[in-house]
């Protein structure tokens, strides 16, 4: 059977291996509750996708065909798998070198808890913002806020909630990021313009994501811990040698990130910088860490900053709640979500090769008979991609093709569709365990993405007032005005 036999395939052919995916999905979550991205979930993708590539088999599709597709796929998604290597080696660095202990430690004595998830929203925002990278900003702020958090007796979920809402804001309405790039380029319209436009829905959406953060910080009450937030800084004293000089790492990769240096070796040359500030500042530390394995004093200090960089920091404080809090880290404990990435990035490979995302998204096209309920389609197809095919890219440039020509029939501004695409597809990738976003956040800031995703306001709310703002008419620009201004 030739590839040039091969049949278009049908809406029950695209439907088949998505159902199919869902049943597997939630029957892992059912059984391994917390402990489904650990294994179960990625079986549940290798299924799903051998469901579907037996619909193409069917079709006329030939294996070898299918892939070099699977390959393209998982090849496409290399650079972000080595960022995630690339920060696990950062972690374990920066622990050992105290950067991010000294993180905890001033945070500790200089934020009220009350006000707590508030300013780590916004001071994530600020940050991500001005560097133009989500991923950047929460491997480092985020590593530290989530660390205060645990100190000052917070819940874990609710802070990563607020660095993950802070920091897409800012990645959202930088114009140094790759996705703010992305989906006006792919629609048609300036940059700075759907910047612009983009605050009328990004504004109303961190607004409220910060008053709730703020009401949940005034109400709750902090969990009782073991320990004391001075008893924890008098730990943190006595295992690093804790100074300001500590955050030279962290500033010197704001600065290359500022300075749009890929993101690899700005890491890269990040967690080199942790283990050259932990040979020089942390010497105890390093060969507590070592144990007295008979090396040479050198040997040993060398053989601590490779341990961290491969396997993470092992703290040994001899409290159980700050050697959890501190024990983080090395490429090795990334393993698991490459595994995730890779098994998500086979199937939803597979389903856009075949035909049958494209067929799925021109089969919701007909139910869009307004434009509220096309922006409706348009924010459910989003999310829909960033399920399926499990990458935030592919959920930006495929309806932003798809819908370009819908848009422009019904004489709406481009402006309005680059909106849509960054209010849903950019912002919604996180709050899917299996997405590389969600497994990127989960993996860094150490909570499974179903436990921080009710947090993620400013990321549920942007999509929510994008479709309210469709079916009220409010702020969707006609094609006419944004020429009449162009000129």
């Amino acid at each position: 059977m030739t590839e040039e036999t091969a049949r278009e395939p049908s809406l029950l052919d695209a439907i088949i291996p998505v159902v199919f995916l869902i049943i597997l999905l939630t029957t892992s979550v059912l059984l391994y509750q917390d402990e489904s991205s650990y294994g179960p979930n990625q079986i549940a993708l290798i299924l799903a996708g051998g469901i579907a590539l037996l619909v193409g088999w069917k079709n006329g599709v030939k294996w070898r065909t299918m892939e070099k597709a699977i390959s393209r796929g998982i090849g496409n998604t290399v650079g972000a798998l080595l960022i995630l290597l690339m920060v696990g080696a950062l972690i374990g660095t920066w622990i050992l070198s105290g950067t991010v202990p000294a993180m905890i430690y001033y945070g500790l004595q200089v934020i009220n808890p009350s006000v707590f998830y508030f300013t780590a929203c916004i001071l994530c925002a600020i940050t991500s913002m001005s560097i133009g990278s989500s991923w950047t900003t929460a491997s480092t702020v985020g590593i530290g806020l989530m660390g205060i958090a645990s100190g000052l007796g917070l819940p874990l979920e609710i802070t990563a909630g607020a660095v993950i809402s802070g920091a897409y804001f800012g990645d959202k309405m930088s114009p140094l990021s790759d996705t703010t790039n992305l989906a006006p380029a792919i629609t048609g319209t300036d940059l700075f313009t759907h910047i612009r436009h983009m605050m009328w829905t990004t504004g109303p959406a961190i607004s409220l994501a910060l008053i709730l953060f703020l009401v949940i910080g005034l109400t709750q009450e902090p969990v009782q811990n073991n320990i004391s937030v001075e008893g924890r800084l008098l730990i943190l004293d006595q295992n690093f040698s804790i100074g300001p000089h500590l955050f030279i790492p962290m500033v010197v990769v704001f600065y290359l990130a500022y300075k749009k240096y890929p993101a690899f070796p700005t890491l890269m040359f990040g967690a080199i910088l942790g283990g050259i500030m932990a040979l020089i500042f942390q010497q105890a530390t390093i060969l507590k860490f070592v144990g007295d394995d008979g090396l040479m004093r050198g040997v040993a200090m060398f053989k601590g900053v490779w341990t961290a960089l491969f396997d993470g920091y092992n703290s040994q404080t001899g409290n159980e709640e700050m050697d959890s809090l501190l024990s983080r880290g090395g490429m090795a404990n990334m393993l698991n979500t490459i595994w995730l990435i890779m098994c998500a990035i086979t199937f939803g490979s597979i389903l856009e090769h075949l035909g049958m995302l494209q067929k799925l998204v021109v089969g919701l096209l007909g139910l869009a008979k307004s434009t509220g309920s096309l922006i409706l389609i348009t924010a459910l197809t989003c999310f829909g991609i960033n399920v399926i095919a499990m990458d935030q890219y592919i959920a930006i440039v495929l309806p932003g093709r798809m819908y370009r020509i819908e848009f422009e029939r019904r004489k709406l501004a481009a402006k309005n569709l680059s909106r849509v695409l960054e209010d849903t597809a950019t912002v919604t990738s996180v709050l899917v365990p299996w997405n590389t976003c969600g497994a990127f956040m989960s993996a860094t800031l150490g909570i499974a993405t179903l436990a921080y995703a009710p947090y993620c306001f400013f990321n549920i709310l942007s999509p929510i007032i994008s479709v309210i703002y469709g079916y009220t008419n409010f702020k969707i620009t006609p094609m006419e005005e944004e020429e009449v201004a162009a000129e």
